[in-house]
């Protein structure tokens, strides 16, 4: 397999990793919002994976990286919450709150960041056997 292709299938883990952090900052940046212009409060966004195939290897096997297949918005029912004085509650004092969990939106957050990590160190990885086969190639 060629480092190109390598580094194809390590951006495009990186490239889908970025935009699941992206949306994993705006549910965590609203989820006190109880107001869109949409209207009603802000909904959890989630990115879906899928496999995209990027071509065969020399040997003929497939070669796969990741791509985001859609932004679900998610169905998780919303936090409810006795607040009287806030100005967005209903005539018994009930508002509406995001159904983003922040404590899980952190989680998300770690795995997301230690996934382009991984995908960072292959590529590192790479250009140091490239290196090295520089360095065998200039000795002889």
């Amino acid at each position: 397999m060629s480092f190109n292709k390598i580094y194809d299938v390590a951006a495009s883990g990186m490239s889908a990793q970025r935009l699941r952090v992206q949306l994993i900052s705006a549910n965590v940046a609203n989820s006190e919002t109880t107001r869109t212009p949409e209207g009603g409060p802000f909904i959890k966004k989630d990115a879906v994976f899928q496999v995209h195939t990027m071509g065969k290897t020399v040997d003929g096997m497939p070669l796969a990286g990741v791509r985001i297949a859609d932004i679900h918005r998610s169905n998780d029912p919303f936090v409810y919450k006795y607040d009287p004085g806030h100005p967005d509650a209903n005539e018994e004092g009930i508002v509406v709150y995001p159904n983003v969990n922040p404590i899980e939106e952190m989680v998300n957050l770690t795995e997301a960041a230690r996934s382009y990590d991984a995908n960072v160190n292959v590529v590192r990885a790479v250009r140091a056997m490239g290196q090295s086969a520089l360095d065998i190639l200039r000795t002889q």
